[in-house]
This record gives C-alpha cells, sequence and structure tokens, in this order.
C-alpha cells in the first residue's frame, strides 16, 4: 500500500515542481515587463519634460525675437512719421512764407512804381511815408535829407519822432555815420533792441544815387511781427528804398527847384517886359 502511494507523492511533486517553476518563470517575465515599462515611462517623462521645458522655451524665445523686430520696426515707423511731420511742418511754414513773399513782391513793384509816378516832393515823401509804414512796418520813422550849404542832415519828413530833432550833423550817431559810409545799419538783437529815441535806429537805410548819398531813411521801431527777424523781403525792401526813393525824392526836388527857377525866370522877364513897355 506505501508503496502503491509513492509515485503518486513523486507525481505530485513533480506537478509542484512544474508549477513552481512556471511561477519563476511568470515571475521573471513580470520582472522583465515590469523593468521594460519602467524604462519606457522614464523616457517618456523626460521627453514630457522636454517637451514642457524645451520647446515653450524655443517659442518664446522665437516669440520675443518677433516682438523685438516688430518693436523696432514702429519705432522706424513712429521715427519716419515724426520726420514726415516735421517735413510738411515745414514745407507748410515755407508756403506760407513763400505766399507772403510773393505778396510783399507784388506790393513791393507796386510802390515803385507809384515812386516814379508823380514829381511832387511833398507826394513822393508821401508815398515813401506809406512804403515803411504798410511794407517795412513802422510808424516811428524819419526821412532826412543832406543840405546843399552844410554837412547836415534836414528832417523832411517823419511820424512820431521828437519834433524837436530838427537835423542830425553827418558822422554824428549811427544816423550820421550812415549818411558817411553810405552802409545800410540793422540792429543785430531787433527783439531786445532799444527803441524810440533819435539816437539809437534800429534800422537806416542810406538814399544814393550813383554812389552820391543824398539822404538817410531811419527807423525808430518796427510792428511787433516784425522785431523778431527780418525776412528777405525785407531787405530787398531796404535795397529798393535805397536806390528808388532815393531817385525818386532827388528828381522830384530838381523839378521843384527848376520850377522855382522858372517861376523866377518869368517873373525877370515879365520885369524886364514890363520896363522895355
Amino acid at each position: 500500500m506505501e508503496k502503491d502511494k509513492e509515485p503518486e507523492i513523486f507525481r505530485r511533486a513533480d506537478e509542484f515542481l512544474g508549477v513552481f517553476h512556471k511561477g519563476i518563470e511568470f515571475t521573471n517575465d513580470l520582472l522583465k515587463e515590469n523593468e521594460r515599462l519602467r524604462f519606457a515611462l522614464a523616457q517618456l517623462t523626460e521627453q514630457l519634460k522636454a517637451a514642457q521645458k524645451g520647446s515653450p522655451s524655443t517659442e518664446l524665445s522665437r516669440l520675443r525675437q518677433q516682438l523685438e523686430e516688430l518693436t523696432a520696426e514702429r519705432e522706424a515707423l513712429l521715427n519716419r512719421y515724426k520726420l514726415v511731420e516735421e517735413e510738411n511742418k515745414d514745407f507748410a511754414s515755407r508756403y506760407v512764407e513763400v505766399e507772403e513773399e510773393n505778396n510783399n513782391l507784388a506790393n513791393l513793384y507796386v510802390a515803385s512804381y507809384q515812386l516814379h509816378s508823380t514829381m511832387d516832393l511833398k507826394e513822393v515823401l508821401r508815398i515813401v511815408s506809406e512804403i515803411i509804414l504798410n511794407l517795412i512796418g513802422s510808424d516811428h520813422f524819419a526821412i532826412l535829407i543832406r543840405d546843399d550849404e552844410e554837412p547836415v542832415l534836414n528832417v523832411v519828413a517823419a511820424e512820431t519822432m521828437d519834433p524837436k530833432v530838427k537835423k542830425i550833423a553827418i558822422g554824428q550817431g549811427t544816423i550820421g555815420r550812415v549818411a558817411q559810409t553810405g552802409d545800410v545799419f540793422v540792429q543785430p538783437d531787433l527783439e531786445h533792441a532799444k527803441v524810440g529815441s533819435p539816437d539809437h535806429p534800429i534800422v537806416c537805410i542810406p538814399l544814393k544815387i550813383h554812389g552820391s548819398m543824398i539822404g538817410v531813411i531811419a527807423i525808430f521801431d518796427l510792428f511787433e511781427q516784425k522785431k523778431k527777424r527780418l525776412t528777405r523781403v525785407d531787405h530787398e525792401l531796404f535795397s529798393m528804398m535805397a536806390g528808388h526813393a532815393a531817385t525818386a525824392i532827388f528828381s522830384a526836388m530838381l523839378y521843384t527847384r527848376s520850377q522855382r527857377s522858372l517861376s523866377t525866370i518869368k517873373g525877370f522877364l515879365g520885369l524886364m517886359k514890363n520896363k522895355a513897355a
């Protein structure tokens, strides 16, 4: 009986050992699979970290670079806009100046024409005074003519000037020096210049005919809009006054003298006729 049971025990032991070995193999397989999965998980973790850290950083850098480029482009456009805006302001200002110069040149032509439209000395002096008032922009001035008998300038027309001043010696003060040298005088700092005194004119225009001095136009003050600066047209106006006004005044003076001489001669001839009769 005992001998019949031994094979059964051995058979079961063999079965148990078979099952045990299979369990060992299964456990080993599980361990290998677990190791493989842990390795794969570690790889995925590294990839995920790289995806979370590496890629956003690259995108951020790209966006930052793009932002910097757009910012630089915006700054360049703003600078260009400012330049264009300044150019437009310059063009607008220049257009106003050109338009004003055109008007002044037209007025200058009319004034030049009017100066030679009469031989009456009073009318010529009135026209010169209107040019000073309306074109040069002053209501405080004097027109002085050189005396034939002595080296002085006589005031022949004036506006708001001290009536006590009747004559100025040639070579005395600014007006006298301009009459002596024949050079135009313009006060360099018009805005802060002392005004109102006959001793301190801010502009002196010599009246010359072929280099011969016949008088001076002295300006003692300017309107507010003229005090800041004088334009090219103003200086052209000074040149025009120096030549055309001098010619008109000199011609009118000669005409007046000739009329007086003619009257004297006519009176003398009439007296002679009366005596002969």
